[in-house]
């Protein structure tokens, strides 16, 4: 028998994304318009244990769309990890009222949400879940785009911009470490960006003389006196790729850590657009009882799969771009 969905609860979780609050602000806004009530849980799965909660009406998710963070703030919770901290988080919702909950985050997320779920339904209560992928690194197996990966690319590639200029005036060697957690999808997309003499990435085999010394003297022997070396926070430490390259060759790089300054700043375009129609989609599979999903992109379409289904896949790394990125760089070195 399907329920009637009457309240749902939204929340972000795990680290946060450029473009969450546009996703927070669909969900809010897509309920309402369909006479659901809407309760934004604060914190992530913490603010259901901890009952830290906020009535969501229209004026609420007014004007942030286009700010990153995420203004029901995140966490991520230990306690939620096991059962009795899952018992309390459940009792919040019968407390609420809550027949479904919009996560928006990553593969950590979705899994705390499909526990939860399952839990209730143990206890007889029927609660639906809905994931909503968020997070910089586009590493969710089940969706080919994550919300928030533009906006991290495009923070990443002015920084190394700005860094090119001082290089360049200088006559230096620059190694540069972006996020992405085990994948190498940001250093990559970043790297063909900014026309990086190397990118390291945790999904190609690293042969230093080949992926970083050759590469840089060919960009000498091209006319070259400045370069530009990308690697993922999961391909090794920048620290060490610098000694060794000052070891190898003579020169005195320069390294640059971005850390979370890319998760920071305004959501492009595309994460706010994204995002909205994610949000949208996780509140119309709600209503019409198809939760247990996440709502993912695939062949630049959304779809609705079903979470453990999603949970099992996993993304296979595509070397297209390593290839064009070695075609372009190659065979000159310049940028």
């Amino acid at each position: 028998m399907e329920k009637e969905i009457k309240r749902i609860g939204v929340l972000t979780s795990g680290g946060d994304a450029p473009g969450m609050n546009a996703a927070v602000r669909a969900v809010v806004r897509a309920a309402l318009s369909r006479g659901i009530d809407c309760v934004g849980i604060r914190r992530g799965w913490n603010g259901l244990i901890t009952s830290d909660f906020v009535r969501m009406d229209t004026s609420s998710v007014s004007h942030i769309i286009n700010k990153g963070g995420t203004v029901l703030y995140t966490a991520r919770s230990e306690e939620f990890r096991h059962v009795a901290g899952q018992d309390k988080a459940l009792a919040t919702c019968k407390l609420l009222g809550l027949d479904a909950i919009v996560a928006i985050g990553g593969d950590g997320t979705f899994r705390g949400a499909l526990a939860l779920s399952r839990r209730a339904a143990e206890t007889g209560y029927q609660l639906q879940v809905a994931g909503v992928p968020a997070t910089i690194d586009n590493d969710i197996g089940c969706s080919h785009y994550t919300i928030g990966f533009d906006t991290a690319c495009n923070t990443a590639v002015e920084c190394i911009d700005r860094l090119r200029d001082t290089m360049q005036s200088h006559e230096r060697c620059s190694v540069v470490e972006v996020m992405g957690r085990h994948a190498g999808y940001l250093a990559l997309y970043v790297g063909i960006s900014v026309g990086a003499t190397a990118v390291l990435i945790p999904e190609r085999e690293l042969d230093f003389e080949r992926d970083v010394i050759e590469k840089i003297r060919r960009a000498r022997l091209a006319g070259t006196t400045h370069y530009m070396v990308v690697v993922a926070e999961g391909a090794g430490n920048t620290m060490e790729i610098s000694r060794q390259i000052h070891e190898e060759i003579g020169l005195d790089p320069r390294v640059t850590v971005l850390g979370h300054i890319q998760r920071g700043g305004a959501p492009s375009a595309r994460d706010r657009e994204t995002a909205s129609r994610m949000g949208f989609k996780a509140v119309e599979a709600i209503a019409q009882n198809a939760g247990n999903c996440v709502i993912a992109t695939q062949e630049g379409r959304l779809v609705v799969m079903d979470m453990e289904k999603a949970l099992a896949m996993t993304k296979a790394f595509s070397m297209d771009r390593y290839d064009i990125l070695e075609a372009l760089t190659n065979n000159s070195g310049i940028h």
